[in-house]
């Protein structure tokens, strides 16, 4: 649904990213009362008490989170909603938690079944254009590889893969 940034204010707001193409789904997420937050492979329940916007931003309120220091805690956070409660996403449109875990198989230009695995996708990181996909790869290194559409060919979250046709070079850099 969202990463938490930064503890903003005195009574223990935070400061995040949702994740979605459409920030203006976040009076959709309040909706989602009952969340976990994740981070470092830890989980804790929470209630989402509200969301709002400052500066171009969301705003995120928990039910018993309400210094500053209570919220440093969360900071990094990934926010996470049972599946049945998010945000119905368009075609075209997956959520991080889809991509993650996906295979990535290159099919070196062609268009047939036969693929090499280049990796898993281990993360997804946004930073204004193409969201990067963050790669586990089979000898152990880490690359990014954007998510576009003229890298990523075929996306099957339900069968967890995605061909790529990677440009030369890329896992080099």
């Amino acid at each position: 649904m969202a990463r938490l940034f930064r503890a903003r204010g005195r009574f223990g707001e935070l400061t995040g990213e949702i994740y979605s193409s459409h920030p203006e789904r976040a009076d959709e997420l309040v909706q989602c009362r009952h969340v976990v937050l994740e981070k470092s492979g830890q989980r804790r329940p929470m209630e989402l008490e509200r969301i709002w916007m400052h500066d171009g931003r969301p705003v995120f309120q928990f039910a018993g989170i309400d210094s500053i220091s209570a919220a440093e805690v969360c900071e990094g956070s990934d926010v996470l909603v049972e599946s049945s409660q998010g945000v119905r996403t368009q075609a075209g449109e997956y959520t991080h938690a889809e991509l993650i875990g996906c295979r990535l198989m290159d099919v070196n230009g062609e268009q047939t079944a036969d693929a090499t695995e280049i990796g898993v996708v281990r993360g997804v990181e946004e930073y204004g254009s193409a969201p990067l996909l963050t790669v586990r790869l089979v000898d152990g290194r880490e690359a990014m590889v954007p998510f576009a559409r003229s890298i990523c060919k075929e996306v099957d979250v339900i069968g967890k893969v995605i061909r790529v046709d990677l440009p030369a070079g890329l896992l080099d850099l």
